[in-house]
């Protein structure tokens, strides 16, 4: 089942940035916001790499592989043996997940279910909301000293969740630097954030990403915070 929702594999987004981005004139004079997120969809798979990676939270650490190729990103966890798959497309992206040898897709209620005990949901795992239509470009400002967009994206009807997504990035090379998620009220619930990246085999990858939950209302103190991070390169 095709997915246009919130936050499937957003962090992967910019686990390969692509440096000198620029709009092209003739698309940023009809929306300048379309096509800067043009640039943070380009596709991670282009590079096909295999990734070991954590998250951590108040929770012992869960360990997982990430497998970048051709137009999949699967995310591997072991004991029990599970595979979260996400297909991109040009306009979309399709979640599915694998257990024993059985796969079903993920949708509806299941997208907002955390994965095991870390936290993290697969909604999470999404970047479905960088499709929705009628992106905003709402000015610049500057994230950890990196100059970035900000752009405003209303959510689908269809959208249960959330009715906002905030995402700031980086004019330098396209890459997401934070997402906020606001629910349909306009309170913050759900904050992600770049806390540092590295370079591996000449590539820029995403080191650590910071994932928070809040009360609506609250976005002064997170009710939760986890830690993606990217450990290595097979």
């Amino acid at each position: 089942m095709v997915r246009k929702s919130v936050f499937i594999a957003f962090f992967l987004s910019l686990v390969f940035k692509v440096f000198g981005f620029t709009p092209s004139t003739h698309d940023s004079e009809q929306n300048p916001a379309e096509e800067i997120l043009r640039s943070a969809r380009m596709n991670p798979t282009n590079h096909p790499a295999t990734l070991h990676a954590r998250i951590r939270g108040a929770g012992s650490p869960t360990t997982l592989t990430i497998r970048l190729r051709d137009h999949l990103i699967s995310y591997e966890f072991e004991h029990p043996q599970q595979s979260i798959l996400l297909e991109l497309g040009p306009t979309s992206t399709l979640l599915s997940e694998r257990i024993n040898g059985s796969s079903h897709p993920i949708d509806g209620a299941l997208l907002h279910k955390p994965i095991r005990d870390t936290g993290v949901t697969y909604e999470d795992l999404s970047m479905g909301f960088l499709y929705w239509p009628g992106a905003v470009l709402q000015g610049e400002q500057t994230i950890r000293t990196r100059p970035a967009w900000k752009i405003d994206l209303q959510a689908p009807v269809s959208e249960s969740l959330y009715g906002v997504a905030r995402v700031w990035i980086d004019k330098e090379s396209g890459a997401i630097l934070r997402i906020e998620g606001y629910d349909k009220k306009g309170l913050l619930i759900r904050r992600f954030e770049i806390v540092s990246a590295q370079k591996i085999d000449g590539l820029w990858m995403l080191k650590q990403m910071r994932i928070e939950s809040f009360s609506p209302g609250n976005d002064q103190e997170a009710i939760s915070r986890n830690y993606l991070e990217i450990l290595g390169k097979e």
